[in-house]
C-alpha cells in the first residue's frame, strides 16, 4: 500500500501559520503575544509568516525589530495593495511547512484554538475549517447580510460553500500543493478552499471583536467580494437573468394581445401613455441589468486571458528564531516560489 506523501512525516512536522495585513501597526504587538502564549504550548515546530499588503504604516517595519525563541518569523512584502485574496495566495506559495494555518491579525479568530486544530490535523484531518456560531463586535447590519450572503452563495455555488466560515482553517501540505495548482487570476479563495475538497472537520466558535485598530473593509469592498463570490463559482444569474427575460417577454407579449383584441373586438381605444412608459422603464431596466451581469462574466474573461500574476513581491524578510535581541539578522531569501 503505497504512503501518502503528504501525511506523517518521518521528520518532527513543521506549521506555518499565514497571517495577512494591511495597515495592522496597531494590534500587532497583542497579536504576538498571543500567538506566543499559544505556540509555547505546541509541540511542534512554528513559524509566521506575515504577508504585508503594501501597508502604508510601520506594520513590516515593527515585524522586523520582533525576536522570538518559541518560532521564526519571514515577512513577505507586497509591491503594493493587492487584496486580501492576493495575499493568501502568496502565503500558500510561500509556505513551506507540512501543514499551514490561516489567522486574521485583528484576533477576531481567536490564536487560542490553534492547538485543537492541530489535533484534528494528526488524526487524520486535511482541512479543519473553523465555522462561526456567533459574532461579536459586528453590527446587526453587517451579520445579516453576512447571512444572506453565505446563504445565497451555498444555493448558487457549485461546490458548496459552507456557511458562516471565513479564511480561518488549518489545510495539510496535500491541499495547499492542490490550491497552488489553480491558475485563475479572479480568486475567491473561500470558494477555492471549497473545491478542492479533502476530508475535513469543522469546529464552530465564538468570533471575537477586534482587538485593536479598524477593520479595513468596507460595505463597497464587502459587496465587491461578494459578487466575486457569486459569479466566480456560478453561472446562476446568467441563468436567472435569462428566465427573467423570457418572463417579460411573455407577460408583454400577453398584455399587447389583450389591447390588440380589446380594440378590434370591443372598439376599445388604445389609452395609457403611462403605462406604456412605465413598462418601457421596467423592460429597459431589466435589460441594462442583464448586459451588467453578462459585463461581469465577460469582465472576468478579459481579466483571465491578460495572464497577469496576482501579486508582485517587494522582497522576502526572514528573522530566525533564537538569537541576541541585539544581533537581529535580517535575510533577504531568494525564494523559488513563483508569484502566480
Amino acid at each position: 500500500m503505497m504512503t501518502n506523501p503528504f501525511h506523517f512525516p518521518l521528520e518532527q512536522p513543521t506549521i506555518t501559520l499565514i497571517i495577512p495585513i494591511y495597515n495592522e501597526r496597531e494590534v500587532l504587538p497583542l497579536c504576538l503575544q498571543r500567538l506566543a502564549a499559544v505556540i509555547e504550548q505546541l509541540d511542534i515546530k512554528t513559524e509566521l509568516l506575515f504577508v504585508d499588503d503594501g501597508s502604508k504604516d510601520t506594520s513590516a517595519n515593527y515585524l522586523l525589530e520582533q525576536v522570538w525563541d518559541q518560532f521564526s518569523i519571514r515577512v513577505i512584502r507586497l509591491s503594493r495593495n493587492f487584496g486580501k485574496e492576493a495575499a493568501l495566495t502568496a502565503g500558500l506559495d510561500y509556505a513551506r511547512s507540512d501543514a499551514v494555518i490561516i489567522l486574521d491579525a485583528d484576533l477576531q479568530d481567536p490564536p487560542e484554538l490553534i492547538p485543537n486544530m492541530i489535533s484534528q490535523w494528526r488524526q487524520g484531518a486535511d482541512v479543519v475549517l473553523m465555522q462561526r456560531r456567533s459574532r461579536a463586535g459586528d453590527s446587526c447590519f453587517k451579520r445579516t447580510t453576512s447571512h444572506l450572503f453565505y446563504r445565497i452563495l451555498k444555493h448558487l455555488g457549485r461546490p458548496e460553500i459552507p456557511s458562516d466560515t471565513g479564511d480561518f482553517r488549518l489545510m495539510s501540505r496535500l491541499v495547499v500543493e492542490a490550491l497552488k495548482k489553480l491558475p485563475e487570476r479572479n480568486r475567491f479563495m473561500k470558494g477555492l478552499f471549497a473545491w478542492v475538497g479533502m476530508p475535513t472537520v469543522i469546529l464552530e466558535y465564538d468570533r471575537a471583536p477586534r482587538a485593536a485598530g479598524s477593520s479595513k473593509w468596507n460595505y463597497l469592498g464587502l459587496l465587491q467580494l461578494a459578487v466575486e463570490g457569486i459569479t466566480s463559482f456560478s453561472i446562476a444569474p446568467l441563468r436567472y437573468v435569462a428566465i427573467l427575460g423570457i418572463l417579460s417577454a411573455l407577460i408583454g407579449g400577453t398584455f399587447g394581445l389583450s389591447i390588440g383584441l380589446k380594440a378590434l373586438i370591443l372598439g376599445d381605444p388604445v389609452r395609457g401613455y403611462p403605462s406604456l412608459i412605465s413598462i418601457i422603464t421596467f423592460l429597459g431596466g431589466i435589460q441594462l441589468f442583464a448586459l451588467g451581469v453578462v459585463g461581469e462574466y465577460v469582465g472576468k474573461t478579459y481579466m483571465e486571458t491578460k495572464q497577469r500574476p496576482n501579486y508582485l513581491v517587494r522582497d522576502v524578510l526572514k528573522i530566525p528564531a533564537a538569537i541576541h535581541r541585539n544581533g537581529v539578522i535580517r535575510v533577504v531569501e531568494e525564494s523559488h516560489a513563483q508569484p502566480r
